[in-house]
């Protein structure tokens, strides 16, 4: 084993901007640095995970044990203006306002474990339950009630209680379990809970949580209505209760508020957790309060839905990944708001527009294109006047402005076209009949004929309506985030894809974007709530089953194939990868009956904690002092008995396990099929299941090896357990990035530290977790945890020699593997480095992984050191 004094600890993740403003879901955009501009310059807020008092303690001991934490009050000062929230459920934690002296002071106190920066977060149906297969009075809808006696929880930006998406008839009083209380301009039997974080009101401001809440279980609403968009409006479970957790105020989201939001919706007894926000930086689980927060829900019972982000179609975007939950992607649906670009040459265009005209005039207009104003940059009017102006959309507000000063000048109308990225899915915008939006395709086509010199180049505008049956759908829209994951490679994610664009539901009667009492929003956002939904329908039927079960059955049965059968596609309209689509496109009808399940306890999950984050992170997450990592079997990622299948891409045979429970007939056998290609060998052992009772569990095993590694990254396939009744498909995902534990690239946004900082030397490594003594001890910034950062720009003896010796006073030798085994890719970070400092540089990484090989326990893969590139960036 290398000597400790080899090892130069890591500490700066990459970081790439991206911005998505027309998207709705919260994300990390801007964190401390903003956040903490609204508080005094001495204070910061910070969350604080504590030892819990002794097991009997009610709430108001709790709250003494965490006032005990916090320094003596100034004069004119009240321990509410301190202590600003306490937390129970989630963690036994509080957030306070702290300077970073008494930061330092409160870690020295016996019970402290670590603290985290508070984060501020941003944002992030009349056809979609019928585009599931949802019909009123029919079938599986009819069957579960509607999701009666189920209560969803979201955590949101509040509520617009009185909307008659939130009426009450047919709805039953909520279960005896619910503890909640409604502080609301309306409380009923439909929206039973109402609460805020951020203040005394709970109403909605911003429209967000409006539309998230009646998406996933709005009452029917008749004669729903926004431009062209009508029917009866319906959220996924009309006949479940909604408790509304409002912790954003204008589009703002603490992270503290969310964690309030999160301990009030376990004590008050929801069944399914709705989040339509998160980071964009996939933050190791164990330095992340959210998805600690979110494993305490898990534990008592809770289904938690998040949100996959809005960050695509980048690879490795995928945030909420932690395997407790349910991430979400999104993709559209089967209807169009129908509007037709006829051209003069005979030739028409295929667009949308949210506002159409009865009667609109056959009249033609010239059209007008210039690449220099490609963005519908026009500042004379008299060039517009009397033109159809041919423009490509941006998601900018600047943009919108510019859209509606051209119709103000005279243009006769404006089509806007996707960019490359957006591809064939279009989000739309409420501008008014005289826009209309097409794809980037099309685009080309209409860019193509009004800058040709053949003759002049006319169009004119006709309306269709809303049209439904538009094939192919799903697409998978080009906003939602990919995978894989680059903290869990082992595990598909996202999980599983539902609409996400263009989707209508309710809305406050004013906001400062649009006016209801409907809207039509996009974002993964939109997806999350169809899920939870679904998710309440599911639990309405079986309330005993776990969430992993209720995961499992919407996964396996979930559509692999689109409406014209052929494979799902992406905003290109290639084959999307499952790293777009997750196990496939939710099934509602048949999530309800999957015949097998797979499901995961809390110990099996301690186990992977065990294997990825140590007894560390097995006390930050798990908060049970009866279990150590010692009493528990360190589980892989691609062990964990997810009904999705991930293994490393190798010429070598790999195996891993699953144990599947029948929920079907008592008495049943599936056999098994495999559909991989022909570079894949597949073996299952057994290939036939044979259950004789309810509730009863059997174990296979599934080995993969390849024929053509080195060529391919990814190779997909799929595992079908088939009955007479059911169908149980699981994913095969054979990848190269499953090898090791960071194999994916590392997406981080909001992290201003590159725009700042000139550095001449970058080298990658793989790592799982740095503990916080590290953080503390090597970077001086209390950013640490979201934008690390070497500070230090001295000369390389003493750049070494200050990281070297802050290391060792933190880690003892035999630490090594249980602090640094792998997970994302972090990059090793000099200042005024030259070439051969950085073969240096990378040589010490290189010695610090040979010290893990060691220890098999902990995973680590001799291939792991294949993947130690060294660049160089001038910046």
């Amino acid at each position: 084993m290398a000597s400790f004094p080899n090892f130069l600890p890591p500490l700066l993740l990459l970081a790439t901007l991206f911005s998505t403003p027309a998207l709705c879901y919260i994300n990390s955009a801007s964190t401390t640095a903003q956040h903490n501009a609204a508080e005094p310059s001495a204070y910061r807020r910070y969350i604080v995970l504590v030892e819990p008092p002794r097991s009997d303690a009610g709430e108001d001991a709790h709250r003494r044990w965490h006032e005990s934490f916090l320094p003596s009050l100034r004069a004119g000062e009240s321990i509410e203006s301190r202590l600003l929230h306490s937390y129970t459920e989630v963690f036994s934690g509080f957030t306070a306002r702290l300077t970073k002296a008494e930061l330092d002071s409160v870690a020295k106190k016996p019970g402290f474990m670590r603290a985290f920066p508070d984060r501020t977060l941003q944002l992030m149906t009349t056809h979609t339950p019928a585009f599931l297969g949802l019909r009123n009075g029919t079938g599986f809808w009819s069957d579960a009630g509607y999701g009666k006696g189920v209560i969803v929880g979201l955590l949101d930006t509040g509520i617009h209680a009185t909307h008659p998406s939130f009426d009450d008839h047919g709805i039953p009083p909520p279960p005896s379990r619910w503890k909640g209380s409604c502080k609301a301009a309306r409380c009923n039997k439909k929206l039973i809970g109402a609460k805020s974080f951020v203040g005394d009101d709970s109403g909605d401001e911003v429209g967000h949580g409006t539309h998230t809440s009646s998406t996933a279980a709005g009452n029917f609403v008749p004669g729903a209505y926004h431009g062209v968009g009508t029917g009866t409006a319906a959220g996924i479970a009309p006949g479940a209760h909604v408790a509304m957790y409002k912790v954003c105020v204008d589009s703002q989201c603490d992270e503290s508020a969310i964690l309030a939001g999160l301990d009030a919706a376990i004590k008050d007894g929801v069944d399914v957790l709705s989040l339509s926000l998160g980071g964009n930086t996939a933050t190791s689980f164990d330095q992340d309060p959210m998805a600690i927060g979110a494993f305490s829900a898990v534990s008592k019972g809770v289904l938690v839905v998040c949100a996959a982000g809005n960050n695509g179609p980048v690879p490795g975007s995928i945030t909420n990944d932690a395997p407790w939950l349910l991430t979400v992607a999104a993709g559209t649906v089967d209807r169009s708001f129908g509007a037709e670009v006829r051209l003069g040459n005979g030739k028409s265009i295929h667009g949308e527009t949210l506002t159409q005209k009865a009667k609109p005039s056959s009249k033609s207009y010239p059209l007008l294109f210039s690449e220099e104003r490609r963005y519908c940059e026009y500042d004379d009017e008299n060039a517009v006047a009397g033109n159809i102006i041919v423009c490509e959309a941006t998601v900018s507000d600047p943009q919108k402005s510019q859209v509606h000063s051209l119709i103000g000048a005279g243009a006769a109308g404006v089509v806007l076209f996707n960019d490359e990225t957006s591809g064939y899915t279009t989000l739309l915008r409420d501008y008014n009949s005289s826009v209309v939006q097409v794809t980037a395709a099309d685009g080309a086509i209409l860019t193509s004929y009004a800058t040709s010199s053949e003759r002049r180049s006319v169009a004119a505008f006709n309306y269709n309506n809303t049209l439904l049956g538009i094939r192919p759908a799903p697409v998978v829209s080009w906003f939602s985030s990919r995978g894989p994951s680059s903290i869990i490679p082992g595990v598909l994610k996202p999980d599983i894809l539902a609409p996400g664009l263009n989707i209508l539901a309710a809305w406050p009667p004013k906001t400062d974007s649009a006016s209801g009492p409907f809207n039509i929003i996009s974002g993964t956002s939109m997806a999350t709530p169809h899920i939870s939904g679904v998710a309440a329908l599911i639990k309405s039927i079986h309330p005993s089953w776990s969430p992993a079960a209720i995961k499992s059955a919407i996964l396996t049965t979930s559509d692999m194939v689109n409406s014209t059968g052929g494979s799902i596609l992406d905003q290109h309209h290639t084959k999307a990868s499952v790293y777009d689509t997750g196990a496939g496109h939710v099934n509602a009808t048949r999530a309800a009956d999957p015949g097998l399940v797979y499901d995961l306890s809390i110990t099996d999950y301690a186990g992977y904690i065990c294997w990825l984050l140590g007894d560390d992170g097995l006390a930050t997450i798990l908060r049970n002092s009866s279990l150590s990592c010692t009493m528990l079997p360190k589980i892989k990622d691609v062990q964990l008995n997810y009904p999705t299948i991930t293994v490393p891409l190798t010429s070598t045979p790999y195996t891993v396990n699953r144990t599947v429970t029948n929920v079907g007939p008592a008495t049943s056998t599936y056999t098994a099929k495999v559909d991989v290609p022909k570079s894949l060998v597949v073996r299952v052992f057994p290939e036939t299941l044979t259950f004789s009772k309810a509730g009863e569990k059997k174990t296979f095993s599934l080995t993969v090896s390849s024929h053509g590694v080195g060529k391919e990254e990814l190779v997909e396939g799929s595992l079908r357990w088939e009955s007479e009744k059911h169908v149980v498909r699981s994913p095969i995902v054979a990848s190269t990035g499953a090898a090791g534990r960071s194999l994916g690239l590392f997406w981080a946004t909001g992290c201003d530290y590159f725009k700042s900082v000139r550095f001449d030397f970058l080298a990658m490594l793989p790592r799982r977790h740095i503990s916080a003594s590290i953080q503390s001890c090597v970077a001086s910034s209390d950013e640490v945890r979201m934008c690390p950062s070497l500070d230090y720009t001295g000369t390389l003896s003493s750049f070494l020699g200050y990281n070297l010796c802050c290391a060792a006073e933190a880690l003892s030798e035999k630490e090594i593997s249980a602090n640094f085994g792998g997970g994302e890719l972090v990059l090793l970070v000099g200042t005024e480095l030259q070439h051969v400092v950085a073969q240096l540089a990378l040589e010490v990484a290189q010695l610090a992984l040979e010290a893990q090989l060691s220890d098999p326990c902990h995973g680590l893969e001799a291939s792991d050191l294949e993947w130690m590139p060294w660049i160089f960036s001038q910046s």
